[in-house]
């Protein structure tokens, strides 16, 4: 068992990469993580995530934080509330938001295989409101683009989101934001980069 966890974790770094020229977080290597770094990344790579890229290289300098959020952010993508396309619509809204490349990189195509029509995420890469949202994701685009704009959510938002999604998926949605500010300042802070353009890069703004 040993073997194999230490194989998974082994490949998880590799698939991971090693840091390009502009990030400030060298990737750790098996054999020079401490304990609790590797149980961490071990816990990581033996998930349903398979992999230390994104944020999880810098995160594991806080060993116990990158546990602890890796474990919100695995309830955030696979056991929420909210359905995946919205959620994943969600995700490519904060990383809009944040500028966060890799971000983008990482999820337009599970949004695009979850069902986000291309179109609509053409427009917002573009920074446009989606002119051909659905109602739901309208709602979801509306909800999100209202806080981080007001710091607060109207009545009137309030109750179409909660009409949409109920008490736990209004809370669900609002947590996913906030996870992925999260990664996304992390991306940004450790100038984590896509390894190649992918099929619609995000411009920065």
């Amino acid at each position: 068992m040993r073997w194999w966890i230490g194989g998974v974790l082994a490949m998880s770094v590799t698939s991971s990469g090693v840091a390009g020229a502009g990030e400030r977080f060298p990737t750790l290597k098996p054999e020079a993580m401490t304990a609790a770094q590797r149980q961490t990344a071990q816990a990581i790579a033996s998930g349903p995530r398979k992999s230390l890229g994104g944020p999880f290289n810098a995160w594991l300098r806080s060993p116990e934080l990158a546990d602890r959020l890796q474990k919100v952010g695995e309830y955030l993508r696979f056991h929420s509330s909210v359905p995946p396309r919205l959620n994943e619509f969600a995700i490519l809204i904060t990383a809009r938001a944040w500028n966060a490349e890799y971000e983008w990189y990482a999820h337009y195509p599970l949004a695009l295989r979850a069902g986000l029509a291309p179109q609509v995420a053409a427009d917002l890469a573009a920074g446009r409101r989606p002119a051909t949202m659905s109602p739901d994701e309208a709602v979801v685009f509306d909800v999100l683009t209202e806080l981080r704009r007001d710091k607060r959510l109207s009545d009137a938002r309030f109750a179409e989101a909660k009409a949409l999604l109920g008490e736990q998926g209004l809370i669900d949605l609002i947590a996913l934001a906030g996870y992925y500010d999260t990664v996304s300042m992390t991306l940004n802070l450790a100038q984590v980069k896509p390894p190649e353009p992918g099929p619609l890069p995000l411009p920065v703004r």
